[in-house]
């Protein structure tokens, strides 16, 4: 199945992980260290203790919180839209809502963030911001439709491969599918802090 069909039949977990995965990759645009979101993970092995879920997520709010770096850019904005999007109460509509807008954020994160683009102006936009996708869905040149993303960079497919790996493990591997989501997972996010830190050097 494609991305698009994947997370619409996806149960609680499924989108909860896809959801939580997305946002882990891009946790170096929030100055966040690489266990921040562990305890968010291990609730999926109990989705439906809500209450778990609602206190780590305010805890990792908390450890997050401000206003960001003076003059951070579109991609850190977006990262930081996807935290504050995630729904309290892990119900099925409200984790499908956010699935769905944490996908295409962190697909236009990608974008934004590809070398070969440093250069191009970074463009204002609702991108990430909770709301359906439908069948399609911008992320930069990159067009996600029904049947995948047409025109995107290595690094927009790389997290789009990444995407769909997380949601095919749980379809198929239900509470048995995390450990593995949560190693692609921590993959993707070591490649984007590299990314992070090289646009970083070549700046100062």
């Amino acid at each position: 199945m494609s991305l698009v069909q994947l997370i619409a039949h996806a149960d609680e977990r499924g989108l909860a992980a896809s959801g939580l995965a997305c946002l882990d990759r891009c946790v170096p645009l929030l100055g966040g260290d690489d266990e921040i979101l562990r305890p968010l993970w291990s609730t999926l092995a109990h989705p439906a203790d809500a209450d778990a879920w609602a206190s780590r997520l305010a805890r990792v709010r908390g450890a997050l919180a401000g206003p960001g770096e003076p003059g951070e850019g579109e991609a850190a904005l977006l990262a930081r839209r996807m935290l504050a999007a995630a729904p309290s109460e892990p119900s099925a509509a409200g984790l499908r809502v956010w699935a769905d807008a944490c996908s295409l954020a962190a697909l236009r994160i990608h974008r934004l963030l590809d070398p070969a683009g440093e250069d191009a102006p970074e463009e204002t936009g609702e991108a990430g911001e909770a709301g359906g996708a439908g069948e399609t869905g911008g992320a930069g040149d990159a067009e996600v439709t029904s049947g995948g993303v047409r025109g995107g960079s290595p690094l927009v497919a790389a997290e789009l491969r990444r995407q769909t790996v997380v949601l095919e493990l749980l379809a198929e591997h239900g509470t048995g599918g995390l450990r593995r989501a949560h190693e692609v997972t921590t993959e993707g996010r070591r490649v984007l802090r590299a990314v992070v830190s090289r646009r970083a050097r070549g700046r100062g």
